[in-house]
């Protein structure tokens, strides 16, 4: 399998433990992500505000880059993989729109056709490798583990991430659960952390952020485990100062990364500002039995 990665710019930035991790998790399942190469800024959502069709071009211009790779593009950004899924959608729709950002893009050499679909590599980790290939590669216990899974605004609505109720996703739950983890009831999944508000409105990101942490807390999570560096880096930085209960936020790949068998240090766990003590212990080889090989002939 290859994917063409596209890491946005918080990944590169305050994002970094999710760009080790997620590259870390597809080595050890032996699938290929190619960087996008020469991708730009996806424009977030502040874009829109200046000018909707300038906003467009410049991220179709990712679109029309990642069209010459053939390959599905990963966005593992909330928010760069909704930027660039409401492009898609819009230009779609919208045929005016199309021909107007193409002629943008043909100033550079480019066109986009629109061909190429872009994703969650949650989405893709269950669907296209799927649960069995993922357990089976399983090296290191993460039963010690209780995670509030948090999926957020942006990867649920209005362009699913998953193939799941909107307002109740399970797809992390499945997936630690098969690893062996246990994950606490958690009615907030997909409340907004605040987004940008941190930026503008601290106090009602710091409340938001606080109701969700206070939560997690209260149902007896030892962890939240998340899919977004905005969301992290919210409920990261106001966890220390707007609750009295500090507790990790990770991102899902990490814990994926540890289940295994990666290091602590290849999936960035020194980067959170709450200090991670839980174990995720080698399991026990039973006499007699091979050890699984992953695609590709990664161990």
């Amino acid at each position: 399998m290859t994917y063409t990665y596209y890491p946005g710019c918080s990944l590169h930035a305050t994002g970094i433990a999710y760009d080790k991790s997620t590259r870390a998790v597809f080595d050890k399942l032996g699938i290929e992500l190619e960087e996008l190469e020469d991708w730009n800024c996806c424009g977030a959502t502040s874009y829109t505000s200046v000018k909707k069709t300038v906003a467009y071009a410049i991220a179709a211009r990712n679109l029309a880059l990642a069209e010459r790779t053939g390959y599905d593009v990963i966005a593992p950004c909330s928010a760069c993989y909704y930027v660039l899924n409401k492009t898609r959608t819009r230009m779609t729709q919208i045929p005016e729109l199309r021909d107007q950002v193409n002629a943008a893009l043909a100033e550079a050499g480019l066109e986009t056709n629109l061909t190429v679909p872009v994703r969650k590599p949650l989405d893709v980790l269950i669907n296209d490798v799927g649960l069995d290939t993922i357990v089976a590669l399983q090296t290191n216990s993460i039963a010690g583990y209780r995670p509030a899974c948090y999926y957020g605004c942006q990867i649920v609505r209005p362009y699913g991430a998953i193939d799941e109720d909107p307002e109740w996703p399970m797809s992390m739950e499945t997936l630690f659960g098969a690893l062996g983890a246990e994950c606490v009831d958690y009615p907030p999944k997909v409340r907004c952390c605040g987004g940008m508000l941190v930026a503008t409105s601290e106090e009602i990101a710091e409340n938001l952020c606080t109701e969700l942490i206070d939560w997690a807390v209260e149902r007896g999570a030892n962890c939240i485990v998340n899919v977004c560096p905005l969301c992290q880096a919210n409920l990261d930085l106001l966890n220390l100062s707007g609750t009295t209960t500090k507790i990790p936020v990770l991102y899902f790949t990490q814990l994926i990364g540890l289940a295994l068998g990666c290091t602590p240090e290849e999936v960035g766990m020194e980067h959170g500002l709450v200090p991670v003590e839980i174990e995720a212990p080698r399991i026990p080889v039973e006499v007699g039995s091979a050890p699984y090989t992953a695609p590709g002939g990664g161990s």
